[in-house]
């Protein structure tokens, strides 16, 4: 079913006020939620939401803890996020990086003691707005097992690189899986094959199964071992330049998927100038469509976000209704 964004975001908000959360921090939070949703990024969306309230109410979420400056060296600066949510933490440190940037060329605002972002585009299209180009990327629990092993020994570490564009952005956001683990979840929820193997099911076998995935825990890292090595690299920075809890300390800490470090850069760009050179290199890809039409990363989203405005945003009913329940 649809709903209007308004209702979708004015639940959110009820939910998160009724845990006596001030208006501001629930306003801020609900708006990603519900932004989430409205561009397609249903996995953390409306279906994170409550997971989201499970860890407050579990204190593994602080609502309404700040980031507190740990150190500043040149364009770098690091952070400690308290443990508040993730969310209005990476807001934070993206608008850091920008502020940064602005005297220096490039900002970079590390964090450690944070929690998950959700959707890691929003701040690459943070960046991209302000007219700069975002890179950010966070580490996680190890679900991804390495190249050459069957055990989750790396995160299934984001990647985001967004570069502003008249026209919609072009916005990266990838995991270093085939499939994140969000979109398995939306196609077992809706009994679809994956459209390529996306891992090993428990014999060790390559599957479009997503419900032997998420049972084995053996999803397929993207480009193979390329993949796992891009996984790995992005978790050695992440931890190296917050100075906070890797991979393997977060996995082995037993306090689930808390505590992360991430990783924030905006660079300063010549919008005007560079205009017509983006459109050249989005052009030449698109021009070899032969029948298939060919999308920029982002491009898909925008269509998305046009349709749930008006429209409304898909939803799941059984985890909406799921929601309208919490907190009553």
């Amino acid at each position: 079913m649809r709903i209007p964004y308004p209702q979708l975001k004015a639940e959110f908000k009820r939910v998160l006020t009724s845990l006596d959360i001030n208006d501001a921090v629930a306003d801020a939070c609900a708006a990603v939620f519900a932004d989430n949703s409205r561009d397609g990024v249903y996995s953390h969306g409306l279906n994170r939401f409550a997971v989201f309230v499970e860890y407050i109410r579990e204190k593994l979420v602080i609502p309404h803890a700040l980031p507190a400056l740990v150190s500043s060296f040149g364009a770098v600066e690091q952070w400690d996020g308290n443990m508040g949510p993730g969310m209005l933490n990476a807001q934070f440190c993206m608008g850091r990086a920008i502020d940064i940037a602005k005297n220096n060329g490039i900002g970079c605002v590390a964090i450690k003691n944070t929690n998950h972002w959700m959707r890691g585009g929003t701040y690459g299209l943070q960046a991209a707005e302000a007219g700069y180009i975002g890179i950010c990327f966070t580490n996680t629990i190890a679900n991804l097992p390495p190249w050459g092993g069957t055990e989750p020994r790396l995160g299934n570490n984001p990647l985001v690189i967004a570069v502003p564009r008249q026209g919609g952005h072009v916005v990266l956001d990838m995991a270093m899986t085939q499939y994140s683990f969000g979109k398995l979840w939306q196609y077992e929820a809706q009994g679809k094959e994956l459209p390529v193997p996306g891992g090993y099911n428990k014999e060790g076998e390559l599957t479009t199964d997503a419900a032997a995935l998420t049972e084995s825990k053996r999803p397929l890292p993207i480009g193979f071992w390329k993949g796992s090595g891009l996984s790995l690299v992005l978790d050695l920075m992440a931890t190296v330049l917050s100075g906070g809890d890797s991979t393997p300390v977060i996995t082995q800490s037993g306090r689930k998927e808390t505590g992360v470090s991430q990783v924030f850069i905006a660079i300063k760009t010549d919008n005007e100038r560079n205009a017509a050179l983006i459109e050249e290199i989005i052009s030449y890809t698109k021009s070899n469509s032969e029948g298939n039409e060919i999308l920029f990363p982002g491009e898909n989203m925008l269509r998305t976000r046009e349709q749930s405005l008006k429209d409304g945003v898909w939803i799941d009913e059984e985890i909406w209704e799921k929601v309208k329940a919490l907190e009553k």
